[in-house]
């Protein structure tokens, strides 16, 4: 299908992105199978059905349309729990299989990132250990977190080219008991919605054409590890990824530029942990106030937890000084969600985040009172003990 070129974003950047001749992407595939020729590992394949995509230095990556085991993010859970119930929505609404694993647990990269305090066997083995977890149900991984998805690049990186990291892992994976796995592909869940952009276009119930947005993507999505990434020429001239950016686009809404895409949201791990007011307005100043400055955007997507989190939940500190924010912020998966009629608080959950969204839900065409008033209602079975929580039945 060709893609609709929003007016919004084409002629931003003139430049146009060539691959040189002497950067050629590497294909980690061919490592991996080696390894497992030589009994080292066991490779995920990607199961079909898959869509090829074209990475920045031209590599061809699949990304499966389902029988995804989905690594949840701790930081979506805890803080975003609309996030992960958008992705399994869309998931139900396609009748594509998928797999919600109980036995999961933390990446840990919050750890290495921000402290160090960990080591390289430790997180390696971690990463091991989920990807076997994923084996043994007979799933392939799909990673929700952009900070886990960069992690287990550099992590992979370390396991092709380092033998004896590799002993240390097989001998932690002996004494669990599960295989040394690792998947053929590592894959975000904002590459399986790109993928799925025009099916999730072909039914959506919402007219967004009056809608403009602005697009943060993670660094730990783009910047590490840079040539697994999606790229597309029809996109910024082939300078930027296009993920998040093309769904926007398709489901018909503006994609509005500013100065400061490329910078953090103003998380970066270890700052927020000892200097939680730099991070707080780097993203009010150097993102929020930037966006509404030159695009004013009625909504900014991104496809991060530490993103959502820190763009959304920095701006009631900045508003208190009086800075020019109060912009939404939403995952590009809620926003497709919602195009396609998830209700927005028993499946976007959108009550959870920080900024006020209902001027948004009425501009989209959503009545966000009666839509609270829906969540009330399905509330009720609850307060009164007849059921512990919502059920997807119940949404």
């Amino acid at each position: 299908m060709e893609e609709k070129k929003s007016a919004s974003f084409i002629g931003l950047d003139q430049r146009k992105f060539t691959r040189k001749p002497n950067k050629k992407s590497v294909d980690y595939r061919h490592e991996l199978f080696e390894l497992e020729e030589q009994g080292e590992l066991e490779v995920i394949r990607v199961p079909e059905p898959y869509v090829e995509v074209t990475t920045k230095f031209g590599r061809t990556k699949k990304i499966p349309l389902q029988g995804g085991w989905h690594h949840k993010s701790c930081g979506q859970c805890g803080h975003i729990p609309g996030y992960p119930t958008s992705i399994f929505w869309l998931h139900r609404q396609f009748n594509l299989d998928y797999f919600d694993p109980k036995d999961q647990t933390s990446c840990t990269a919050w750890n290495y990132y921000a402290s160090s305090a960990s080591n390289v066997p430790a997180q390696a083995a971690i990463a091991v250990r989920n990807f076997a977890q994923a084996k043994v149900d007979g799933y392939f991984p799909y990673i929700h977190c952009g900070t886990s998805y960069g992690h287990y690049k550099e992590t992979r990186e370390q396991l092709l080219h380092y033998p004896e990291l590799r002993k240390q892992v097989r001998t932690i994976m002996d004494k669990l008991g599960l295989p040394f796995a690792f998947p053929e592909e590592i894959v975000h869940y904002s590459e399986w919605l790109h993928v799925m952009r025009h099916k999730i276009a072909e039914r959506k119930v919402l007219d967004l054409s009056n809608i403009t947005v602005t697009v943060h993507p993670a660094c730990h999505y783009h910047k590490l590890v840079p040539e697994d990434v999606i790229y597309d020429d029809d996109y910024f001239n082939g300078q930027r990824t296009p993920v998040m950016t093309a769904i926007a686009d398709v489901l018909g809404a503006n994609v509005a530029d500013y100065s400061t895409w490329h910078d953090c949201c103003g998380f970066g791990f270890r700052h927020i942990l000892v200097s939680r007011e730099f991070s707080r307005s780097f993203a009010a100043t150097r993102k929020i106030e930037r966006m509404k400055d030159e695009a004013n955007p009625d909504l900014l997507l991104t496809q991060d937890t530490g993103c959502l989190t820190t763009l959304d939940k920095s701006q009631f500190a900045a508003k208190a000084h009086k800075c020019n924010v109060g912009l939404p912020v939403m995952s590009d998966v809620q926003f497709a969600a919602l195009a396609m009629g998830a209700h927005p608080y028993k499946v976007c959950q959108l009550h959870w985040h920080g900024v006020d969204h209902k001027p948004l839900l009425e501009k989209m065409g959503i009545d966000a009172d009666k839509a609270w008033a829906e969540f009330e209602e399905s509330l009720g079975p609850i307060k009164s003990g007849q059921k512990q929580f919502l059920t997807w039945e119940d949404v």
